[in-house]
């Protein structure tokens, strides 16, 4: 066998290193419950979290975080409107299994604090309004949720805390509208969600 020039070699040496890099990537990535769903493709049209619950002290949260969009029912709602109250924010859409799941959860918590300092914002990442108005009239969804499917402005505002595709999150913002806790993943028990909104509701209160 002829053996092979200095520009031969390199260009093996260079295919072989980019085949390790490329073995280094996936087993890199193969602890990541979401780029593993990403990856099996088995096509259930969304990428669930882990229930993986995250809170922030006061100090460590980032700026305030300012959205807007049209709810499902034609109306305006902006995050301006929501200023000094704890608000949860919740991604889904009406397809996914987990949002469909939690969507009571949601809506007890919901009623449980409404007029008490907290409210309730859904996110609707891939429906038109009809759609998204047959899940809430299904599961007596009374908050008002954004149609986001067209744009993505909401999120976009949430980019840093949502990742892509993992539907259903829950992020709740504390008074100043800042990321206090996110939730990612299926909600499994309304004491969690409850706990988290009464600490935050308390920090207003005595800040």
């Amino acid at each position: 066998m002829r053996a092979r020039t200095g520009p031969a070699r390199a260009r093996l040496a260079g295919i072989a290193a980019l085949a390790v890099a490329s073995v280094v990537a996936l087993a890199g990535c193969s602890t990541d419950p979401l780029a593993e769903q990403y990856r099996e493709g088995s096509g259930k049209g969304y990428i669930a979290g882990d229930g993986t619950i995250a809170e922030y002290p006061a100090d460590q949260r980032g700026e305030p975080i300012a959205f807007s969009g049209t709810t499902i029912d034609g109306g305006a709602l902006d995050s301006a409107d929501l200023a000094g109250e704890v608000t949860v924010v919740n991604f889904w859409y009406a397809g996914c299994a987990p949002c469909r799941a939690e969507a009571p959860i949601l809506q007890q918590v919901f009623e449980d604090f409404d007029g008490e300092g907290a409210t309730f914002v859904g996110v609707n990442v891939r429906d038109q309004a009809p759609t998204a108005a047959s899940f809430e009239e299904n599961f007596g969804i009374t908050y008002p949720s954004i149609v986001d499917a067209n744009d993505g402005a909401v999120q976009y505002a949430f980019a840093g805390d949502v990742p892509p595709a993992a539907v259903p999150t829950t992020l709740v913002l504390d008074a100043e509208g800042r990321v206090a806790a996110r939730i990612l993943g299926q909600l499994e028990d309304a004491s969690i969600l409850s706990t988290i909104v009464g600490d935050l509701v308390d920090e207003a209160a005595a800040a």
